[in-house]
């Protein structure tokens, strides 16, 4: 493994082999957990500090799942699946060895790039077509022509027509020409048309392994994270508050189909506009507990 990596433990993880056992290693790495804000945030400083070996493997693993994702929306290029993981595997080190956790973010943020270039220079130096391009505008155009091309339906071989060279070099913001150019390219030689099919049986299309424009994995799992530190922060917040409060913030503002201010006044027997006073007195409350905690938090991470 090259030095430039960090020196992740002998066996942590799980061997690709070929595409056959491409399940069998998919299933190994879920057993990896993921890991809470504050674990990797030790784990980071443990690594950055004093190059730990255990660190920078626990960090490496809970990540497998992600740049496995990853891999998977570049099938499209006609490459073994399990190569592109492996390639993946080497940017995610070379994230982790470049990571700084003080910098404010996670590392599933930070270390996608990583992964994506390390599997997008993998795909155009192992390209039928070889030497497709080495700026930022030509990559840019090759891992994207393919997908734009569906968009507009022009799926069949052959020059695009004016108007739809026009509308692509637009969106990418390159020449003109240099749409003209790669899609020649990649029309030949072992490209092959987005709905020719993946088997002999006419089983599924190329394209239907495209990447495609949802929300990438990285950050589903960034959102994911936030919502359950959210969360925590709130159960934790609401403890602050009596009983009378807390059933007041729940009932008006914390479910789906608020109670009228009429509906609490009675049932607490008091008028509307004290159930109001409370109901802004708890959020406040609420509020400032959320922010206090917020704040505890940061602080903790920042004496480790």
């Amino acid at each position: 493994m090259s030095s430039n990596l960090p020196a992740v433990k002998q066996n942590s993880i799980p061997a690709l082999g070929s595409e056959a056992g491409l399940n069998r290693y998919l299933a190994e790495i879920r057993k990896f957990p993921l890991l809470s804000p504050e674990q990797e945030y030790m784990l980071a400083r443990r690594w950055q500090e004093h190059q730990d070996p255990a660190a920078a493997t626990k960090l490496v693993t809970s990540h497998l799942r992600l740049v496995a994702r990853i891999a998977m929306g570049y099938r499209g290029y006609g490459l073994p699946v399990n190569e592109l993981i492996a390639e993946g595997n080497i940017g995610l080190m070379q994230g982790v060895r470049k990571f700084d956790p003080e910098k404010g973010f996670r590392l599933a943020t930070y270390a996608m790039w990583w992964i994506k270039a390390a599997i997008q220079e993998y795909i155009l130096r192992s390209w039928s077509l070889v030497k497709i391009g080495t700026t930022a505008a030509q990559k840019k155009l090759f891992f994207n022509l393919r997908r734009l091309k569906g968009k507009i339906g022009a799926v069949e071989d052959g020059d695009l027509r004016p108007e739809q060279v026009e509308q692509i070099a637009t969106t990418l913001g390159v020449a003109e020409d240099e749409v003209v150019t790669m899609n020649r390219r990649m029309g030949h030689g072992g490209d092959a048309s987005l709905n020719s099919p993946l088997r002999e049986e006419g089983e599924g299309e190329w394209q239907d392994w495209l990447a495609d424009d949802g929300p990438l994995a990285d950050e589903l799992l960034a959102d994911s994270e936030e919502r359950d530190q959210r969360h925590t922060l709130l159960v934790q917040a609401m403890a602050t508050l009596n009983e009378r409060e807390r059933d007041i913030l729940t009932q008006r503002r914390l479910i789906d189909e608020p109670e009228t201010l009429e509906d609490l006044s009675q049932r607490y027997g008091i008028s509307r506009e004290r159930v109001r006073q409370i109901e802004v007195r708890a959020f406040e409350k609420l509020a400032k507990a959320m922010q206090q905690a917020a704040t505890d938090q940061r602080l903790l991470l920042e004496q480790v």
